[in-house]
């Protein structure tokens, strides 16, 4: 049994201040407030008094941190996995660029033996968020123009395959780099995707593109969570895409065209949209305060994730050199860039993410929990976590006054403690 007592424990509706938190089983078993103690002192002499105890963090788009990107190969899912609980993550879902077949085994391949033999003091691994093949390139940003693909082709040539399921060979072994061979059939992607089903969850995709609509049917079909993103989809685009099962959109505002008043877009589809949740990748540079507190005001709590977008840059000095899907990096202030200065994702962590939600933003902390936890875990279908419940999973995060992680705990089991490194 493990107790927590004397913080400020942040529950889906209230803060209970102070209060105690009592785990047992890899579960919460109960949640108490704490009365001042005899002699009308009104600060508690508890372990956790200034603290905040809050669910752990959930971060559904995030390509990699500390040097390690999620398709360098080398067990690279365990080896961010064991970092993220450092930033109060307790679950997160490995974010893969457009990459070539085998590439793509190989991240997917990774995913399926974490989260069958998960690893002691480290952050679940979800199911992976690709940010797929089939995208328009003109929004593409970071992602390889060489290894973007026609979803018209892919389920053209999908369709002779499986009339013809003696077709062609299986796929070569996984190279040392993703874009080592880039030389592949739209088709072989959705193999991939068929292939490791259970290790997919979400699937960017630009629904605008020649079969794009088809393509969100296939993957809804097969229990994928279709996100629209990099994309140059109108209103009424966006419009179908979600009638035909789209549920999510990803890093709204970045990498499609901005909010016009005459011409609402892509934005203006998932703002107006009740059936679909939007992440925001919350660090003040990619999507300014000011839209960031409009579009949370728009789609409430409840329909906002709160993610990262973050790389191997994350949690490395300004100026440290890293790799996204192959290609180098660098680590500025607030994004890592290519070396033709292309922005390539964020330096952020999630508990940046947090701190810049309730202090710049000037989210309240109940808020800013279901940005970062309880509505993320909800749209994965995670019952149980992102919230503190009496039954919920024993996720937890153990922040000081100024939102900096103390300790991190998952399954109730302390993963990660910042007096001890």
């Amino acid at each position: 049994m493990i107790v927590l007592s004397g913080a400020e424990l942040v529950l889906p509706d209230r803060i209970l201040s102070p209060g105690t938190l009592v785990v047992e089983a890899e579960r919460i078993v109960e949640i108490r407030s704490d009365a001042p103690p005899a002699g009308g002192h009104s600060h508690p002499p508890f372990a956790f008094h200034n603290h905040y105890i809050v669910p752990g963090f959930i971060d559904v788009h995030v390509h990699g941190v500390e040097g390690f990107d999620s398709l360098d190969g080398r067990d690279a899912i365990r080896s961010i996995a064991a970092r993220l609980p450092r930033y109060g993550v307790a679950a997160f879902c490995p974010t893969t660029l457009a990459c070539a077949p085998d590439a793509l085994r190989t991240v997917l391949d990774q995913v399926r033996r974490a989260r069958e033999t998960p690893e002691a003091r480290s952050a679940r691994v979800l199911p992976a968020h690709l940010e797929s093949n089939f995208i328009n390139q003109e929004f593409r940003g970071a992602q390889p123009l060489e290894c973007l693909r026609s979803p018209r082709a892919a389920l053209s040539e999908w369709s002779v395959r499986r009339a013809d399921p003696s077709g062609p060979a299986d796929l070569a072994s996984p190279k040392d780099l993703p874009y080592a061979s880039v030389d592949f059939a739209a088709a072989d992607i959705l193999a991939e995707i068929e292939r490791a089903a259970p290790d997919v969850g979400i699937v960017t995709i630009a629904s605008e593109l020649d079969g794009g609509l088809d393509l969100v049917r296939w993957l809804c079909t097969r229990g994928h969570r279709v996100s629209l993103g990099h994309s140059n989809a109108t209103y009424e685009q966006a419009l179908a895409a979600i009638d035909a099962g789209a549920r999510h959109a990803t890093h709204l505002f970045n990498r499609m065209p901005p909010l016009h008043h005459r011409l609402p877009g892509l934005a203006g589809a998932i703002l107006q949209t009740d059936e679909v949740a939007a992440e925001l990748i919350c660090d003040g540079f990619h999507v300014h305060p000011a839209l960031l507190r409009t579009a949370i005001a728009a789609k409430r709590p409840s329909r906002v994730l709160a993610i990262t977008d973050g790389t191997a840059a994350a949690g490395l000095p300004v100026g440290s050199r890293a790799r996204i899907g192959g290609r180098a990096i660098t680590a500025g202030d607030s994004s890592a860039v290519l070396d033709d200065g292309t922005i390539a994702g964020s330096v952020w962590t999630m508990d940046r993410a947090f701190q810049t939600l309730v202090g710049r933003i000037g989210l309240p902390l109940v808020d800013a929990v279901a940005l970062c936890s309880t509505t993320p875990a909800r749209e994965l279908g995670l019952v149980g976590h992102g919230v503190l419940a009496v039954g919920a999973v024993a996720d937890l995060v153990v922040l000081d006054a100024q939102f900096n992680v103390v300790q991190t705990y998952i399954g109730g089991q302390l993963v990660y403690s910042k007096a001890a490194t």
